[in-house]
């Protein structure tokens, strides 16, 4: 594996694949990798010759109070468990590189759809700076293919739309959740949750799936069984930041006649805030 920390290095060698005929996968993430991450990058090489990881921690996408200066950063694993996989090359760059005008004079990517709503409303300026971040990877990488997990499903939404709309020639790949034996969807902030929060929180994705039992079976109401979906997820200890059903393309609340529907969840535990979603056609 090549260890990049400079754009100019990384598109260098880019080029060179690229004359030899070689197509480009990426899969960006902020490291800490998990299983789930791995499985991110065993797709990519389905799908193209070389594959690109990089890792970086995007301040720009951490509202305040959040937990930018103790996300975990685990770097020497990161690179042996891409090693492992034999990915091709890793771009792990400083935020000087990334931001070389400083952040409060960086060019701001906005998409204004569906980034107000779920964890857009949660985390003000958030999407801003994922497609703030991945625009400007998208350019420095210039993939054919991107893989990203379905288990940030409104983010997966987001980075489509901004792709249709500045007709950037990459084509978006989802990738399944990977989940714990037991259900729960992994993620780097899994770390943060307790010994004694652990065997709860996999309430989230049973109450995901009962919603989506009762939707399978005919109910259409859907206000009434987010408000149960919300009593069961409190009932177990966690607090409810969102429990939302909605259509899988626009992410608007979801209507009767719709015939692609989404679940969204997102529960705060006493130091981590945790997402999931299962999705269903009708």
């Amino acid at each position: 594996m090549q260890v990049f920390h400079h754009v100019a290095s990384l598109r260098d060698a880019l080029a060179k694949a690229r004359s030899d005929g070689k197509t480009v996968a990426f899969v960006p993430t902020m490291g800490n990798l998990h299983d789930a991450h791995i499985e991110l990058v065993k797709a990519a090489q389905q799908h193209c010759d070389l594959v690109v990881v990089s890792i970086f921690v995007n301040r720009l996408q951490f509202g305040l109070n959040e937990d930018w200066d103790k996300y975990p950063r685990t770097m020497e694993q990161d690179m042996a468990r891409l090693r492992a996989v034999q990915c091709d090359f890793l771009f792990h760059p400083e935020e000087s590189e990334i931001y070389p005008n400083g952040m409060d004079e960086q060019t701001r990517v906005i998409c204004p759809a569906m980034t107000d709503i779920l964890c857009g409303a949660s985390r003000p300026g958030h999407f801003e700076g994922v497609t703030t971040v991945v625009a400007k990877l998208f350019n420095i990488v210039q993939p054919d293919k991107a893989v990203f997990g379905i288990k940030d499903f409104q983010q997966l939404a987001v980075i489509r739309r901004m792709v249709e709309d500045l007709c950037i020639p990459v084509e978006v790949i989802a990738a399944p959740v990977h989940r714990e034996p037991d259900g729960l969807a992994m993620s780097s902030r899994n770390s943060y949750i307790t010994a004694q929060e652990r065997p709860k929180v996999p309430v989230l994705y049973q109450t995901l799936l009962w919603a989506k039992g009762e939707i399978e079976g005919g109910r259409r109401d859907f206000a009434v069984l987010e408000d149960e979906a919300k009593q069961r997820i409190e009932k177990a200890g966690f607090r409810v930041d969102y429990f939302s059903i909605r259509n899988s393309k626009d992410l608007q609340p979801a209507a009767d006649d719709d015939s692609e529907i989404t679940i969204l969840g997102a529960i705060y535990t006493s130091a981590a805030r945790l997402i999931d979603n299962l999705s269903l056609e009708l």
